[in-house]
């Protein structure tokens, strides 16, 4: 584990870090580097690998450690939710990934919800037009999605997962616009879709083929899938191929990492063409 208390008490340099269990595979310091230095910011961003008992531990001598702030990944996300003190959106979605200072108080957040919500203003404008989304998988990232959907007043989202009592879970927590449906549901649901959602990691590379016809799709419709290993899913490929407008998952990485940065450091970062280049680059070496 990195120490940065002696540079933080030395240079007064502010210092965040991103805890998991496994986590050197995470682009974040890659990020969070990139706008410290086209802002000018004297400041860190390390990755601490934390197995879960130790958990506890790490995050009450946060501070100690020389850290202002925090990301969470997998394993932890719930464990720090239950270990500060969250905002409606984490409370919500039922993890965090952002944790903060405030008047001494660890805060938390979940910015998973905006990093989805922002690349699709970004990547398909007017994409909330559509009345009706189509998600896939009822996971932590599902309630995320759900939760950004029905905050931006899309009136209906129809939730499939495989096992449908996890999907009658997240519409009995999010309310009447949400419904739940099996896989076996997906191609009459496709023909009035007008955002398809893939949050499962089916069609990431080394898991099984997310098979879906997005020729059911109407003309119109935008495909957003979290994936971002590889960059263009088959699923995003197929979506482009019929000329639809599409979100991928480097996209949502870039955004959500966005308000953990300015709670942080005080200025909010910009995700630029060259920050995505940079990122894609790295993950295409890899």
């Amino acid at each position: 584990m990195a120490d940065v208390t002696a540079m933080t008490s030395s240079t007064k340099t502010r210092a965040a870090c991103l805890i998991g269990w496994p986590a050197a595979h995470s682009r974040s310091p890659l990020i969070h580097h990139y706008w410290l230095r086209m802002l000018g910011i004297e400041g860190g961003y390390v990755i601490e690998a934390v197995p879960p008992d130790d958990f506890k531990d790490f995050l009450f001598r946060l501070s100690l450690r020389g850290f202002v702030g925090a990301n969470v990944t997998i394993p932890h996300k719930e464990r720090a939710l239950a270990l500060s003190t969250p905002d409606d959106r984490a409370r919500a979605v039922g993890a965090a990934n952002t944790l903060w200072f405030a008047d001494g108080e660890l805060r938390s957040t979940n910015t998973d919800v905006e990093g989805f919500i922002n690349n699709l203003d970004a990547c398909a404008p007017g994409w909330d037009q559509a009345e009706d989304a189509l998600v896939l998988g009822a996971g932590g990232s599902a309630r995320a999605v759900v939760f950004g959907l029905v905050e931006r007043g899309i009136a209906r989202v129809h939730l499939v997962n495989r096992t449908i009592y996890r999907a009658r879970a997240l519409a009995d927590q999010f309310g009447a616009r949400v419904h739940p449906a099996t896989w076996d549901d997906v191609p009459a649901l496709l023909p009035r879709a007008g955002l398809l959602v893939n949050t499962t990691s089916l069609g990431m590379q080394g898991q099984p083929a997310l098979e879906i016809d997005v020729g059911l799709l109407p003309q119109g419709a935008v495909v957003s899938d979290l994936v971002y290993v590889p960059l263009v899913t088959p699923l995003l490929a197929a979506a482009e191929g019929r000329g639809l407008k599409i979100a991928d998952g480097l996209g949502m990485l870039l955004h959500q990492a966005v308000r953990g940065f300015e709670l942080w450091f005080g200025q909010r970062p910009q995700v630029t063409p060259e920050l995505r280049a940079l990122v894609e680059a790295d993950l295409t070496k890899t």
